[in-house]
């Protein structure tokens, strides 16, 4: 009888300790399985950019006017040339806007870029597209197409998602994961104002620039007010 009430004390104890212990282990702030906040909070506001070939480019694209999309691969919304009207880049749309804007440079009053950034230059886009300067790989992230710029010298890389674009008569989304064309802020005609504007291109072959209708929605990657 002594002896059996000797065990009962002993393995009593024992799990008393465990019990402890293992509270200790909580009270230490050890996350639990399943449990772990991975919430990260992002400044919609500000970006750090990186230099390549020269210009330095913001990592994420323009999303509502002053703010910048969460992550590079982030679409963001789209802007129709020297305006600084959003639009979503995803969901359906109405009231499209028809009327064309004027003038040869996007106007600083019209820029959404945030604060101490601009829509680029067709120079800072000819520097971006210097194969000799630049590595451009059409690639994904997270499972969204899209090219990617590597300064050679640096490494230093940028991701542009090909999210599409707004057609310029009625605002249907076309091409989203197999284009995206980004603004450059002047137009290409002296003559006519409303004629169109510079804009880059990218695509599973090379990315290059053109000239569009003013009236298309696409997307803004801005650089530094420098």
């Amino acid at each position: 009888m002594k002896k059996y009430f000797f065990s009962f004390w002993l393995l009593f104890v024992a799990g008393l300790i465990t019990t402890v212990y293992s509270c200790k282990e909580d009270e230490k702030g050890e996350p639990k399985q399943g449990k772990k906040d991975s919430t990260e909070t992002v400044d919609v506001l500000t970006d750090a950019g990186v230099v390549i070939n020269g210009v330095k480019w913001a990592t994420r694209n323009v999303d509502a006017p002053g703010k910048f999309a969460v992550k590079a691969e982030d679409a963001g919304m789209f802007y129709q040339w020297n305006s600084k009207t959003a639009w979503s880049a995803t969901d359906d749309i109405t009231n499209w806007n028809i009327v064309v804007t004027t003038g040869r440079i996007w106007k600083e009053e019209n820029d959404p870029s945030p604060a101490g950034w601009r829509v680029p230059t067709l120079d800072d886009i000819k520097k971006l597209l210097d194969e000799n300067k630049v590595t451009i790989e059409w690639t994904a992230v997270n499972e969204i197409n899209g090219t990617r710029f590597t300064d050679q010298v640096t490494g230093n890389s940028i991701f542009l998602p090909a999210v599409g674009f707004r057609n310029y008569e009625t605002g249907i989304l076309y091409n989203v994961g197999s284009y995206g064309r980004y603004w450059g802020n002047s137009a290409y005609t002296r003559d006519d104002d409303d004629a169109g504007a510079y804009y880059m291109a990218i695509h599973s072959s090379e990315p290059d620039w053109g000239c569009g209708y003013r009236l298309y929605g696409r997307s803004i990657r801005c650089v530094k007010n420098e």
